[in-house]
């Protein structure tokens, strides 16, 4: 797999709505739960960099991700999180903030997702290039921030991410919401070494049904 640029990475979000977000304590289970993920038909994939050896968790998956999935990596904060990520084999990057990373990733040509919390970071993480903008934590704002934002701002492409449920999808994407991210809510104990895999299985089943929602 190869890197995603921005225009690539905002299609194939429109297409899938839906981010899965990988914040796992240990390699093997974070591998084994985005084994799951995949074949439970969500392909976009999100591993944050806070993982000890999210190197090989990234390459692992990559190994094994089916043709039309992408591996993103996450938390990544600066220009070598964003070059050890990629020579991992992730193919876009996410950020909690407007860090240097992001920058950097547009002018190397890699899609990239920036976390924003108001208007302004909005449209400056859009005027930078990114593909999307990453709303966090959405849970402090709610749909009807993103359906204020976006009267003025009619083409802005914001994510929600952080406390986003399956109940909670519908209202987001129906205030305008470009896709959603989901961690907790979708993962749930499935990144450690116990996780339950089929309750995981489930839960993403569950998702691809809200985010297919007209």
């Amino acid at each position: 797999m190869s890197v995603v640029d921005n225009g690539r990475l905002q299609e194939r979000l429109g297409e899938s709505r839906l981010i899965a977000i990988l914040r796992g304590s240990d390699v093997d289970a974070t591998v084994a739960a985005a084994r799951t993920l995949l074949d439970a038909g969500v392909l976009t994939l999100e591993i944050a960099l806070t993982l000890d050896g999210a190197e090989e968790a990234i390459a692992q998956v990559v190994q094994d991700a089916p043709a039309g999935a992408m591996i993103g990596a996450g938390t990544a904060l600066t220009p070598a999180d964003v070059d050890r990520a990629v020579s991992a084999g992730a193919q876009f990057m996410v950020t909690p903030t407007l860090s240097q990373s992001v920058g950097y990733a547009v002018r190397e040509g890699i899609g990239v997702l920036p976390g924003v919390y108001s208007p302004t970071e909005i449209q400056r993480g859009l005027d930078l290039g990114a593909a999307a903008v990453k709303l966090f934590p959405a849970s402090g704002l709610g749909p009807g921030f993103i359906r204020a934002v976006r009267e003025p701002l009619p083409h802005a492409r914001i994510i929600p991410v952080g406390g986003v449920s399956v109940g909670s999808v519908g209202e987001y994407l129906e205030a305008g919401a470009f896709a959603v991210g989901v961690g907790g809510p979708l993962l749930g104990d499935a990144a450690t070494p116990s996780g339950d895999l089929a309750a995981l299985a489930s839960r993403a089943a569950a998702f691809r049904r809200a985010v297919a929602r007209p």
